[in-house]
């Protein structure tokens, strides 16, 4: 019995975590890609909206970083939806234009980052 409580939580921790980054900025996604190697996360890029929800849907990712302003439409429009979808995804919202979450979004699930974000500021988060 025992045996199988320790395989299971070896296999629980062995499991990598998984971030889904969507931004157009391709450089800012670069950056956060490297951060979060570091930590050992899976990391999925994504630069449009539609892009974005097709992996959220494909990778089921533990955390997403989304922006608000992507080409295809604004991502944080989506996110009510998509966290009744997907609770147990942690969501990130970043924008460098908009530091107000809409009415809309359940606030005590989501995490606002204004740009340029810090990795000092990250590293309180996930350290």
């Amino acid at each position: 019995m025992w045996e199988v409580l320790i395989l299971e939580l070896s296999l629980e921790t062995m499991r990598r975590k998984k971030v889904l980054i969507v931004d157009d900025e391709v450089d800012l996604c670069i950056l956060m890609k490297a951060y979060f190697n570091r930590k050992d996360y899976e990391v999925y890029l994504a630069h449009s909206l539609a892009d974005g929800i097709t992996q959220l849907k494909k990778v089921s990712p533990d955390v997403i970083f989304i922006d608000n302003n992507l080409p295809d439409g604004f991502g944080w429009d989506v996110i009510p939806e998509l966290s009744l979808k997907y609770p147990d995804t942690k969501y990130h919202l970043t924008s460098a234009f908009r530091s107000v979450l809409p009415n809309s979004i359940d606030r005590t699930k989501i995490t606002l980052w204004e740009k340029p974000i810090s990795l000092k500021d990250l590293d309180r988060v996930f350290n």
